[in-house]
This record gives C-alpha cells, structure tokens and sequence, in this order.
C-alpha cells in the first residue's frame, strides 16, 4: 500500500480559519449580535477542521485535475465565505437568511443583501464539492 501525501496548503488554510475563528471568540462582546458572533465562532472553527480533514485526506481521493482545482477551490471558498458571512450578520445585524440567530435585529437592505448572497452562493459552492468528494472516495482502478 502507498502511503498518499495530504495537501499542506489545505491543512494550513483550515488552520488559519480556525485560528480566525478562535479570535472571533474572543471578539463576541464586540458584535452587535452576540449571538450570531457565537455562531460565527462555531462556524469558523467547524469549517477549519472540515478543511483540515479534507487536507489530510486528499491523497486517497481519485480526482482529476480540474475536478481537484475545482473541489480545493469551493472548499477553500465555502469555509471562509461562510465564516465571513457570519461575522458580518453578528456585525451588522441581519436576520433574512439567519431568523433564529438574527431574531430582533435589522439592518439595511444592502447590508441583507451582502449576506444573503454569500450564504446563497457558499451553499451552491459546497453541496457539488462535498458530492464530488464523496464520489472521489471511490475505489480505484487496479493497475493492469
């Protein structure tokens, strides 16, 4: 058996979010919404890991280069846009896409906008690329 190398710049990529994610933490009581903070502070910690997992495993996946580029490139985007994401509704306090955290909070509609088309377009980003993952997990060809 081979031993497969993992992808270091995804190892270090879910690293620093969750070093972002631990500052978070420590930045709550600063946010408008604490709340959405708090959950930001998960969210951040959470996708790090993810990436983290996905770094170490990478070498096991069978892809080819471009669906590699594309997987690495939604991952990468969707861990950090959804960090970002959450760090600006606790910021500024919106609420469309997040009611349950945002409940009593308002912002302007420029400001809901920003978030809802971030969370819309991370979620559109990640469904395919954790499919493509899991598909990548599929036993490969035996060497003739």
């Amino acid at each position: 058996m081979q031993i497969q190398q993992p992808d270091r710049s995804l190892i270090r990529a879910g690293f620093l979010l969750f070093t972002l994610a631990l500052l978070t933490g420590f930045a709550v009581p600063a946010f408008l919404n604490q709340r959405m903070a708090l959950a930001a502070h998960v969210t951040g910690a959470m996708n790090g890991l993810i990436l983290i997992a996905l770094g170490l495993c990478w070498g096991l996946l069978t892809l080819g280069p471009l669906q590699a580029r594309l997987t690495r490139g939604a991952f990468l985007y969707a861990a950090y846009a959804n960090w970002g994401a959450s760090c600006l509704a606790a910021a500024w306090g919106t609420n469309r896409l997040t009611p349950l955290s945002g409940a009593g909070f308002s912002a302007a509609p420029w400001q809901e906008a920003v978030v809802q088309l971030l969370l819309v377009s991370l979620s559109l980003a990640i469904l395919p690329a954790a499919a493509s993952v899991v598909y990548a997990f599929r036993e490969k060809p035996a060497a003739a």
